[in-house]
């Protein structure tokens, strides 16, 4: 009987350590596999805010370099809750900021941007992340597929003027195709209210007061 519990135990015994170490080695292999995926993430993030920056524009991690958003500010681009740009800088300088927007009022539903603003409140660029629109239909809006959006780049609120700021169908002066002009229609809203809130955040986020 002792001997037969003596068994019982070293077999117990037994499993618990292997128990133990296969958890462990779960463990190690899962950390390094999350440090792995996080990196490749954030490579990812990195990559995609630069795209609405000229290349060579700035010389910081866009990822770790951010302000924050007020709810207030953040819901006037669209989204809930408190938020954060992405400031550029060259040489330590503020140059330009990245901002996230969503215009909620698209044909098929929100569409989420991004938009680089130098510091004098000119459109860097525009991309669209993500969007419900028709397959085939709303491939215009995105930049991989249709230069439409590089209709922005340049732009500033004082050009075209403010009340310029429409598609040509309202009276303004931005393209929309034909038969499609809700989705164009909520997003050059969008990209106003940006412009707008960058006007008024100018000397915060780049130290230049707000003209």
């Amino acid at each position: 009987m002792n001997e037969a519990l003596r068994h019982a135990v070293r077999s117990a015994l037994t499993l618990a350590l292997f128990a133990l170490a296969f958890t462990a080695l779960l463990a190690a292999t899962h950390g390094c596999t999350r440090q792995r995926i996080e990196a490749e993430a954030t490579a990812m993030r990195r990559a995609e805010l630069a795209r609405v920056l000229p290349a060579g524009g700035f010389d910081n991690d866009l990822t770790r370099d951010t302000l924050p958003l007020s709810a207030a500010d953040n819901a006037r681009l669209g989204r809930q809750g408190a938020g954060v740009i992405h400031l550029a800088r060259r040489k330590g300088q503020p140059v330009a900021a990245v901002l996230e927007l969503t215009a909620p009022d698209g044909y098929a539903g929100p569409i989420e941007l991004l938009v680089g603003v130098a510091a004098d409140g000119t459109v860097l660029g525009v991309r669209v992340l993500s969007h419900k629109e028709t397959p085939g239909l709303g491939d215009y809006i995105e930049p991989a597929k249709s230069p439409w959006a590089s209709q922005f780049r340049g732009r500033s609120l004082n050009e075209p003027a403010p009340e310029d700021w429409a598609v040509r169908r309202d009276g303004g002066v931005f393209d929309a195709r034909a038969g499609a002009t809700i989705t164009p229609r909520a997003i050059v809203r969008a990209l106003r209210a940006a412009l707008e809130l960058t006007a008024e955040r100018r000397g915060q986020w780049f130290g230049v007061p707000h003209a």
